[in-house]
């Protein structure tokens, strides 16, 4: 196993139970002991987890980006119960600007028995989920390869994103917050997503439950700035009345 694996496993561990220990890994991974101290060096210097003695915990700042095949696997049933729910939006022959989050994946795959979409990407992995769909249009903003992420990012992905009017944009974001707004860990995300927002009708926010009252580094905008928020479980009362008193639908799987 190469050394990355090793620590995209690690990574899976620390999300499903915040922390973890080197002997255990080291019997878990038959390594040794001082190869699994400096997966842990690697990943404490990345930010992504906070190491300790005898092993480490999940660097659970909002702005950290996990990378993309570590955040696929986490809450699966939540982003299932998101995309459900955003299928239900979604009408045939819709154009729609979808995000490269890893709930957008879901997102894609949930519209497959729609008709004559037009999907317009910068995330990579959307565009391999939906090539083997015969009748859609799938178009790619351009831009340059985010690393980790499977996200296309920058001047030209902005540029080629804003040149459309889609019906919808759906975005995701790291944190909601009432003060702070929509937030992301990386300004290049959110700038594209903001341009997503510009290019459409329709703002559709799809968060799941762990977001609310989070706050990461940039800014994509106010909360007022939806038209439409999914989530997977029912929010708090004083969200409701700030979605009620914004105009803004909230969408969840008791609703």
């Amino acid at each position: 196993m190469l050394a990355a694996e090793r620590r995209n496993l690690i990574l899976e561990e620390l999300q499903a139970n915040k922390k973890v220990v080197v002997s255990e890994l080291s019997k878990n991974f038959n390594v040794s002991e001082e190869t699994i101290r400096r997966d842990l060096d690697k990943l404490d210097k990345d930010g992504l987890a906070i190491k300790g003695y005898g092993g480490a915990v999940l660097n659970e700042n909002a702005s950290i980006d996990m990378p993309f095949n570590v955040r696929k696997k986490k809450n699966i049933p939540g982003k299932q119960k998101i995309a459900a729910l955003i299928s239900k939006l979604i009408e045939d022959d819709d154009h729609i600007i979808l995000d490269p989050s890893t709930t957008g994946v879901f997102i894609a795959r949930a519209l497959k028995d729609k008709k004559h979409l037009t999907i317009i990407t910068n995330s990579i992995e959307v565009m391999i989920e939906l090539s083997d769909v015969s009748d859609w249009n799938i178009i790619s903003s351009g831009g340059t390869m985010q690393e980790g992420s499977l996200a296309l990012t920058g001047p030209r992905a902005v540029e080629g994103l804003g040149i459309f009017n889609a019906d919808k944009a759906i975005i995701s974001c790291k944190g909601i917050d009432m003060g702070k707004g929509i937030t992301d860990g990386n300004e290049l995300f959110s700038e594209t997503k903001r341009m997503m927002i510009q290019s459409a009708g329709q703002c559709i926010v799809a968060v799941d439950h762990t977001k609310f009252d989070k706050i990461a580094f940039s800014k994509i905008c106010d909360v007022s700035k939806a038209n439409i928020v999914v989530t997977d479980e029912k929010p708090s009362d004083k969200w409701l009345d700030v979605f009620r008193d914004l105009g803004i639908r909230c969408m969840y799987p008791e609703e």
